[in-house]
């Protein structure tokens, strides 16, 4: 079977990775999510005092992004590839609220963006790739074979964001996740450079009322059809 590229979109907490994880798994393909990446350059800015509680220094930051090195690496106990950042295991942290909360203003900077953009490129110059973000399908890989675009209420995510952080140990309130949707919501549709958008070619795909196995069955067959 052919080698395709396919450019998962959409909205946060949408489950991208975690369907965008069975389906790399079922076609033997890599899976890359760029939300990892974005997450991980946000915790360097925060440890480094350049964005947080009532400060923001994004020169700063966009002085050090030379220094950032980012690296997946395959965890077969997990099966799947972990965040690594300088060196350093960064899954979990990158995971929390208050990355979250800071996330889009970071993933909104042109220079950010720009660098990522271009590792996202190089990973998939050999096809075989399920990607997911927000501007796979657009700027990434504008002419990936498979494109989909995940939406679903703010407050079917937000429940399923709050469930998530629960079941990592963490102390968090509905409303605050509720709150940090749809503000993630309008920054990632509003931004100047690579703002949040359905292309033109893109299957839309509500998963408001759908489990993950006819998530997954739905997208498989998607792709089967262009593979065979």
């Amino acid at each position: 079977m052919k080698k395709i590229t396919i450019a998962i979109d959409g909205y946060s907490s949408t489950g991208k990775s975690t369907i965008a994880k069975q389906l790399a798994k079922a076609l033997d393909y890599v899976y890359v999510d760029t939300g990892a990446m974005y997450r991980a350059v946000t915790l360097f800015a925060m440890r480094n005092g350049f964005i947080g509680k009532g400060q923001e220094n994004t020169q700063a930051l966009i002085k050090l992004l030379p220094r950032i090195k980012l690296l997946f690496k395959y965890n077969k106990d997990l099966g799947f590839s972990e965040m690594y950042l300088n060196g350093e295991n960064v899954e979990k942290e990158i995971r929390s609220l208050e990355v979250s909360k800071y996330v889009s203003r970071v993933a909104e900077l042109e220079q950010v963006r720009h660098m990522l953009v271009d590792m996202q490129k190089k990973m998939g110059l050999e096809k075989g790739i399920v990607m997911d973000g927000r501007d796979i399908g657009t700027v990434v890989f504008p002419d990936a074979e498979l494109k989909i675009f995940m939406t679903a209420s703010p407050e079917k995510r937000a429940h399923r964001r709050y469930k998530e952080l629960l079941d990592k140990g963490e102390e968090v309130e509905y409303e605050d996740v509720l709150k940090n949707v749809r503000y993630r919501d309008d920054i990632d549709s509003n931004r100047e450079f690579s703002p949040l958008r359905q292309a033109k070619d893109a299957i839309p795909f509500d998963n408001s009322d759908m489990g993950l196995e006819e998530q997954f069955e739905r997208m498989y067959n998607y792709a089967l059809r262009i593979i065979e």
